[in-house]
């Protein structure tokens, strides 16, 4: 015991264990440093440049002109507000959708397991394959047309009138993303002892009390996971958008979202350092929602 404390007070030991200890982190660190430091620096780099693409790439230091142009562009301003709209429904539908479909599968209903399956199909379906049977389902001659018509509710043109256009993407992404964050809750109410339950039921407590008292606070953490992942995710909508709109963010800028216009600037416009502007406006979004959330979950305490 003595030898080896005195080999760890001494300098040179200490030094061959941290260089050890970096040795082994040394491929973690250099796809970190690769993919995700690297591409960081150089959005950066980016930011504070005119890129100038054809005839050979060029760069012109502007200084913070591509922040300030944020402000004047109204296209950004559209799309932070598209963007902000489907969030704010989209997020709280799906997690409470997702938190009903948790607790009616956690209840011991026949055919679990099947009901399992069939709820889970449009997560593992892809994305773009989703969008054009959605596209087919909300064309104007449409299966939901249809469907409206049967009832005498009123049609749409879903994918040409802007009041609606983005509305039937939200449709789409509640449908498809709900059962993902299902099954997150269904593992979280699985964990919950049933212990406290069959305390509650001593104590009189109802199905509605149980729920209220025990389930919604012991939940609270995976919440603020779901809610969290499900806004990093939808404000990061892109492919349903593109889609639909044929890359335009059309009808009149009505799917224009944050992340199309970051595709429009560089891909469309050539306009990288523009580009990498938006993009920081965009995780600075998110930071700070992210943080708001934290404070009103008690993240910090979770």
């Amino acid at each position: 015991m003595f030898e080896i404390s005195r080999r760890r007070s001494n300098p040179r030991w200490n030094i061959a264990e941290d260089l050890a200890g970096y040795i082994f982190m040394m491929p973690t660190i250099l796809v970190l440093g690769t993919f995700v430091v690297l591409p960081i620096l150089y959005a950066v780099f980016l930011s504070l440049q005119k890129v100038q693409l054809l005839g050979g790439i060029e760069y012109e230091f502007i200084g913070l002109r591509n922040f300030t142009r944020l402000v004047e562009d109204e296209r950004v301003l559209i799309a932070l507000r598209n963007t902000a709209e489907y969030v704010a429904i989209v997020v709280p539908t799906q997690t409470i959708l997702a938190l009903i479909l948790a607790v009616t599968l956690n209840s011991g209903i026949r055919g679990k397991n099947w009901w399992r399956i069939l709820y889970f199909l449009p997560t593992v379906t892809s994305s773009a394959v989703l969008t054009l049977i959605f596209m087919w389902i909300y064309n104007t001659d449409g299966l939901l047309n249809n469907f409206l018509a049967s009832i005498g509710l009123p049609t749409y043109n879903w994918l040409g009138d802007p009041a609606v256009a983005l509305k039937g993407i939200m449709l789409m992404n509640i449908w498809s993303t709900a059962p993902f964050y299902m099954v997150i809750y269904l593992a979280a109410l699985q964990d919950i002892p049933q212990t406290l339950y069959e305390a509650a039921e001593l104590d009189g407590a109802n199905e509605w009390q149980k729920f209220i008292r025990i389930t919604i606070p012991l939940l609270q953490p995976v919440t603020f996971f779901v809610v969290a992942i499900g806004v990093i995710g939808t404000f990061q909508l892109f492919d349903q958008s593109y889609i639909f709109s044929g890359g335009t963010g059309g009808p009149n800028n009505a799917t224009l979202t944050v992340v199309l216009l970051i595709y429009q600037a560089v891909f469309r416009n050539l306009q990288m350092g523009y580009a990498a502007a938006i993009a920081f406006l965009l995780a600075a979004v998110i930071i700070t929602i992210t943080l708001i959330q934290q404070r009103l979950f008690g993240g910090d305490r979770i």
